[in-house]
């Protein structure tokens, strides 16, 4: 099939694609979208291979000798990327446009890879013409490419945690581990509030925050086959009603939350929080996707919002959940 293939044309079709991506109709088009746009390009070829992290590793290598530089060094700006929720959006939605091209190529994917990595060479030298310094894109390019990386891997890992060392050694339901990992991406949104006295987002609206990290939960469990609705927020409870947090399921799943992500070298509260949702809308997937699913999504959805909002608010009302 990619020997019939026009390979310029090809890829001139999946960069216009990305660029529409990232094109507004006002603003124009948003660089740094396509950076994140082709990192995850970049990620959906990686889990064609057995070894995903060594493929990232070996592209990094093949593109520092095509760029003829390596990245630049140093420690990245606060805000020189995007914080984490917009990077799984906007990877997520590289992503998918790879699996679009990916189709007619299933029995070549080096070659397909081979000729995205191409397409970055091409676009960051082109770029470096308009004042953008090739190993700089390079760097934000890896970032986000690490980035993406890590939000899949989370994903896996703790859904596979929560069901290896709960639900088989200790009974837990699937809508515990749904609570579980919903209610702990809650509690770290609201760690990662204030970290030394620094507040570690980029504004004071908190509320927007989680909103943000709900969001990612609810993306994913619709990307894999939850049917989208409005009845998330079903059930919920008022707000004049004491907070009730699942704090034995946080409990019981921190310590492995802790090691991991220590494994994984992410540090940062608010990467954790948008990792935990993540794996959330997955169990949500796992549990109320499908034709059969073992439990009704319209029960499964608002168990996750539950979770991860009572979690939140408990934090700032000083409840028990404190001592975690």
């Amino acid at each position: 099939m990619f020997a019939l293939t026009n390979k310029p044309e090809m890829g001139a079709r999946l960069y216009a694609g990305l660029v529409a991506l990232a094109t507004d109709a006002e603003q124009g088009t948003d660089t740094m979208k396509i950076i994140q746009l082709l990192a995850g390009v970049l990620v959906e070829t990686y889990f064609v291979f057995d070894e995903p992290d060594e493929a990232m590793e070996a592209s990094f290598r093949k593109l520092t000798f095509m760029l003829g530089c390596a990245p630049a060094s140093g420690v990245v700006a606060a805000h020189a990327l995007p914080p984490a929720h917009i990077m799984d959006f906007e990877t997520e939605r590289g992503r998918s446009a790879a699996r679009t091209f990916f189709e007619d190529w299933l029995d070549c994917e080096f070659e397909f890879h081979e000729l995205i990595l191409s397409i970055i060479q091409n676009v960051l030298v082109s770029w470096e013409e308009t004042g953008q310094p090739r190993s700089e894109t390079f760097r934000l390019l890896v970032e986000c490419t690490k980035a993406c990386m890590g939000f899949e891997i989370a994903a896996q890992e703790l859904c596979d945690v929560v069901i290896d060392s709960k639900v088989a050694s200790e009974g837990w339901s699937l809508g515990d581990c749904i609570a579980s990992l919903s209610a702990i991406s809650g509690y770290r949104v609201a760690q990662a509030v204030n970290v030394g006295g620094r507040m570690m987002f980029r504004d004071n609206n908190i509320p927007d925050n989680l909103g943000n990290v709900v969001r990612v939960m609810t993306q994913e469990a619709i990307r894999l086959g939850v049917p989208a609705g409005s009845d998330w927020r079903f059930g919920l409870p008022a707000n004049d009603v004491p907070v009730n947090a699942p704090v034995e399921l946080v409990l019981g799943i921190e310590p492995y939350c802790q090691s991991f992500f220590g494994a994984i070298n992410v540090y940062n509260h608010y990467d954790q929080a948008v990792c935990c949702a993540k794996a959330a809308g997955r169990m949500v997937a796992v549990a109320a996707g499908g034709e059969l699913p073992e439990m009704e999504p319209a029960i499964a959805k608002p168990l996750a919002m539950s979770a991860i909002t009572e979690t939140y608010k408990s934090v700032f009302a000083n409840a028990e959940i404190l001592s975690c």
